[in-house]
């Protein structure tokens, strides 16, 4: 004799107005995802030589433009010091030049060099080969068209 089961009701959020168990387990599955698919682009952007930090600084300043160490520092969440060095390194390097900040002279405002701009378009290739060759070889072109719809759904998360 087969047993009869109540279908179940999906979960109700709470009245306290917490998080929904649904978002809860999925925040850690998508925490989850996302730092393994951090760690795999860097992975396959490592040949470029430049430590995470000193990759994140260069982006930065490539997408936002010149600004001073100090602002840098504040805006990768750093210490001064270890943005100084880390600018140091980029400078030697030859991806990033200081000139004399107009408005105060005891600083330099940086920029990204044109060997940086190299640097970063051959680091931003080698991730999108991989991820592209991951995309064609282990989804379906349905399996694409939901990782597309996620994406789009993902900037919203990250915009709020």
């Amino acid at each position: 004799m087969a047993v009869m089961t109540e279908p179940t009701a999906p979960p109700v959020p709470p009245a306290d107005g917490g998080p929904h168990p649904d978002s809860a387990r999925l925040a850690d599955e998508l925490s989850s995802v996302a730092g393994l698919l951090m760690r795999r682009l860097r992975t396959h952007s490592a040949r470029s030589l430049l430590s995470p930090t000193q990759r994140s600084a260069l982006s930065r300043l490539d997408r936002e433009g010149p600004m001073t160490t100090a602002a840098l520092a504040r805006a990768e969440h750093v210490r001064p010091q270890s943005m100084r060095t880390t600018v140091g390194y980029l400078h030697e390097q030859g991806l990033v030049a200081r000139t004399p900040d107009p408005g105060d002279g005891r600083q330099a405002v940086v920029s990204v060099a044109e060997r940086g701009r190299t640097v970063l378009a051959e680091v931003r290739a080698a991730k999108r080969t991989w991820l592209t060759h991951a995309l064609d070889t282990q989804l379906s072109p349905e399996e694409r068209a939901l990782v597309a719809e996620a994406v789009t759904l993902l900037g919203k998360v990250v915009e709020a």
